[in-house]
């Protein structure tokens, strides 16, 4: 089993930043793709950013230079900083972890954290 815990949401002002982490715990394995996905209310699951145990990294169009993602596979934990928020980055943000290596299909999920960016 697998564990994966957020932290770090909350309610910013726009143009604000926030840093999001998740900690994996369990059956892990550090060479495993992870990332981190939003969704926001009656909309889809959408993919933020993810990144793999050597550091290749993707983002979605929508983030790009505004967020960053980073792991440190030692701590087995994902960060994502995210800078310059706008009001349309409010969603729910979960982190994900593939289920084999080599794969950027995430299998395990975190319960999700609540970032909402208001004035």
């Amino acid at each position: 089993q697998v564990q994966l815990v957020e932290s770090g949401g909350g309610l910013v002002q726009p143009g604000g930043s926030l840093r999001l982490s998740c900690a994996a715990s369990g059956s892990i394995f550090s060479i495993n793709a992870m990332g981190w996905y939003r969704q926001a209310p009656g909309k889809q699951r959408e993919l933020v950013a993810r990144i793999t145990s050597g550091g290749t990294r993707n983002y979605a169009d929508s983030v790009k230079g505004r967020f960053t993602i980073s792991r440190d596979n030692a701590k087995n934990t994902v960060y994502l900083q995210m800078n310059s928020l706008k009001p349309e980055d409010t969603a729910v943000y979960y982190c994900g972890m593939a289920g084999l290596p080599s794969s950027w299909s995430m299998t395990y999920w975190g319960q999700g954290t609540q970032v909402t960016i208001s004035s």
